[in-house]
């Protein structure tokens, strides 16, 4: 999550690492223009839990959040985040959807062992492939035709795909009489190509570029509306009290929205000023303006 405070900090502070902010720590954020690289602070990092009940929007509530120093990678959270869950609820989240900070391997490989979670995220551009993939997003068997995928078998643990009903390259493959057309790849090969769920299903790929986005406005919701980005917050303890108040109201917000949804949509009385530009477009005789013009004319 980016920074919720930044308390102010000289380069030579940052160059020492002697800061006034009790615990506080030099981070990256994602780079943006008229922004440094580097903040001086405190981060939040929270996993947040859909609730798919509420058809009105998307509705996003805290499930486990943690405050630490800005240095502090998030990716180490992960695992700790759903052990905090099995032991709270005795439950975890199947699936989990995260930023390219929860890319590494061994903590998703610990995800899906010990809980059978999958945590998806997008590919880096400069990792390796391995078979079947051709691409981040699509599988091909050795001698290039598409493969989709067929299915996770967790009694052999393997991912199985095959070729599809109608093949480009199988009639002119010269092994093609002993070709099984269905090929088994093990989720330890690549824990974000394959892992429990493999990028190229498309449900994966439809997860990670509609659900993802997803994320940004409930860190906005956070930092802007309930004003955690506007407080200077000098100490880590004072700061974790003022994250849990902002998940208390966002939780608060969740419990009145499912017990009072909207009979609308939110953005109902903006959309017909948006879409709409008020010209006419009939004639009260019911021709169009440019007919009844070329009408005249032609008279």
């Amino acid at each position: 999550m980016p920074p919720i405070c930044r308390p102010p900090a000289s380069a030579s502070k940052k160059s020492t690492g002697q800061y006034s902010a009790d615990r506080a720590a030099l981070g990256g954020r994602t780079l943006k223009t008229g922004q440094s690289r580097c903040f001086v602070g405190y981060k939040k990092h929270t996993l947040r839990l859909w609730l798919h009940d509420y058809r009105v929007g998307v509705l996003l509530v805290p499930l486990v959040s943690w405050v630490a120093p800005a240095s502090v990678s998030e990716g180490g959270l992960l695992v700790p985040s759903l052990q905090y869950c099995q032991q709270q609820w005795d439950w975890c989240p199947p699936l989990i959807v995260a930023d390219m900070g929860y890319l590494a391997a061994e903590a998703k490989r610990r995800c899906r062992e010990r809980w059978q979670v999958a945590v998806l995220t997008k590919l880096r551009s400069d990792m390796k492939l391995v078979p079947p993939y051709v691409a981040w997003n699509q599988a091909a068997c050795p001698q290039g035709e598409p493969l989709t995928w067929l299915g996770y078998d967790d009694r052999a643990d393997e991912h199985w795909f095959g070729t599809g009903a109608s093949t480009e390259l199988c009639g002119r493959c010269w092994e093609a009489a002993r070709c099984p057309k269905q090929f088994a790849y093990r989720p330890e090969q690549h824990e974000t190509l394959l892992g429990l769920l493999p990028l190229a299903s498309p449900t994966v790929q439809r997860v990670l570029q509609q659900v993802r986005p997803w994320i940004e406005p409930a860190q906005s919701f956070e930092k802007n509306q309930l004003g955690l980005g506007q407080m200077f917050l000098n100490g880590l303890r004072f700061t974790w009290v003022m994250s849990l108040l902002a998940d208390a109201a966002v939780i608060l917000r969740a419990r009145v929205l499912l017990g009072r949804p909207p009979p609308r949509s939110l953005l109902a009385e903006l959309m017909p000023t948006q879409l709409s530009l008020g010209l006419p477009l009939e004639t009260p005789t019911g021709v169009s303006g440019d007919a009844e013009r070329k009408a005249r004319n032609r008279k």
